[in-house]
């Protein structure tokens, strides 16, 4: 039961079983009911054809009580004292009483005795048929029904009885019963249960194996993704993909996501691996340089340039810490939800960059505070990047604004250098990518400071762009949503 055929196998044919057998019950019942009323109005029938000849005061011994061995008849007065019974009744069941001989001492109306039937078998006359001609009448209310069983000539079987009131000329009640065989309705509803409980199984059999079968075909697309998703994590080959079936179900769906991120696990680990080859070549060369200057001040003391080993720690530590910062950001670090006023944040930094070859403009705004949330601590390394970027390329002039626009802050940084060319625009923001290879690495940088802070950007629900600024330098503009 652990594969999904099997449990879809079963639960199908669980549920066919479930549904059969329901219909197949009101079938039953249905069929029952419909031969039981077909029963109940043939014995209708009868008593009312015996109802009519008791009302017409036809001497008991004179009924014409046909088809008596399949339609038993029985006549009671009101007080349930038996009048007459159909010949070769020898007992009965559902019916006001289950007497079937005749009381002596039952008023027959038309008859002197109880039987309707003289010693002689002569009609008697008490004196009071014919007493009120238009008396005798049949009931037209429903009849009542039961079922019950009679022993006709020894054989016993059971019947829909209809119980039919009248009154006889002589102002006598009673009530008929005349019933009608329930073997046909028996037979049928037997017939049909046996039909259904042979043909149930093998039916089941058959939904059991058609799910099963279906289920395998539609499952096997699923079977050779699983395949080659188990191939491709052995061979950890991600430029492999699995194969997309034609349909437009779910599973060429599952197979179209599972190439699409394949695709973007390639080009993840792709870039994690050029990020340590990248990372671990920046780091060489300062640290071999650094290595050199140790030895030979090792060596010769008087040699021993100090403010260059200075230099390539403070490059070493500064290129650690952009990789840590890295590292953070692509392990899903969120900015906090401090609130931050650009405008001011960059009135305060600018002050207090130490260094810079070109004294930075600053230009602030707009009404109120603009401020954004986010991580301070970020938000400032973004600004310096920026502006350490400007102060590497531009020529005579380097100037930052702060405004708002729309619901939104912009941060704008300028400079008068050469700008990026257009089709550089994102090639710019990659992590080691440097547009100036003939500068040096000491003042070309590592390549880092845009790609940091188009990630710092992105954290904080905003963007960064590069265009082209009116003095035809580089024009990088930061936008994040005002809090």
């Amino acid at each position: 039961m652990r594969s999904v055929r099997a449990r879809a196998a079963l639960g199908a044919t669980l549920v066919v079983a479930v549904a059969l057998v329901a219909a197949g019950l009101v079938v039953l019942q249905v069929l029952r009911g419909n031969l039981t009323d077909r029963a109940g109005l043939e014995a209708e029938v009868v008593a009312r054809e015996v109802a009519g000849q008791v009302a017409l005061d036809v001497p008991y011994e004179d009924l014409d009580l046909s088809d008596e061995d399949v339609h038993p008849v029985q006549v009671t007065d009101e007080e349930g004292h038996v009048l007459v019974v159909s010949e070769g009744l020898e007992a009965i069941s559902g019916t006001t009483t289950s007497e079937v001989t005749p009381a002596p001492s039952a008023s027959a109306g038309s008859s002197g005795d109880g039987s309707g039937r003289g010693d002689d078998g002569e009609d008697e006359d008490d004196g009071s048929r014919g007493s009120d001609p238009d008396r005798g009448e049949v009931s037209s209310d429903d009849p009542d029904f039961s079922n019950g069983s009679a022993t006709v000539e020894g054989d016993t079987a059971d019947y829909r009885f209809a119980a039919v009131e009248a009154v006889t000329r002589a102002g006598l009640p009673v009530i008929v019963h005349a019933g009608a065989p329930l073997a046909a309705e028996q037979e049928a509803v037997d017939s049909v249960r046996t039909t259904m409980l042979t043909g149930l199984p093998f039916l089941l059999v058959v939904v059991a194996g058609v799910t099963w079968l279906v289920t395998r075909r539609a499952l096997r697309p699923v079977e050779g993704i699983r395949r080659e998703l188990a191939a491709i994590t052995a061979s950890q080959d991600l430029g492999r993909r699995v194969p997309e079936p034609g349909s437009r179900d779910e599973i060429a769906r599952l197979a179209r996501t599972t190439n699409e991120t394949l695709t973007v696990l390639e080009a993840s680990v792709d870039r994690q691996r050029r990020f340590v080859a990248d990372a671990s070549h920046e780091l060489r060369s300062p640290i071999a340089s650094l290595r050199t200057q140790l030895e030979v001040g090792a060596a010769h003391p008087e040699l021993l340039d100090v403010p260059g080993a200075v230099a390539d720690t403070v490059r070493l530590q500064v290129l650690a810490a952009d990789l840590l910062l890295l590292a953070r950001l692509d392990a899903g670090e969120r900015p906090g939800r401090a609130v931050v006023d650009l405008g001011a944040l960059v009135r305060e930094e600018v002050p207090q960059r130490t260094g810079d070859r070109i004294a930075v403009a600053v230009s602030v705004t707009g009404s109120g505070p603009l401020e954004v949330r986010g991580s301070r601590g970020q938000l400032t390394r973004v600004v310096g990047n920026l502006l350490d970027n400007a102060e590497r390329h531009a020529e005579r002039s380097v100037a930052v604004s702060v405004s708002a626009d729309r619901g939104d802050v912009l941060v704008a940084v300028t400079d008068d250098g050469p700008g990026v060319p257009e089709e550089e625009h994102d090639r710019i923001f990659e992590r080691f990518v440097r547009l100036d290879d003939a500068r040096s690495r000491d003042d070309g940088g590592a390549g880092l400071g845009l790609a940091i802070a188009r990630d710092v950007a992105t954290r904080h629900r905003g963007t960064l762009t590069v265009g082209t600024a009116p003095q035809g330098g580089a024009l990088f503009t930061l936008r994040l949503p005002r809090s």
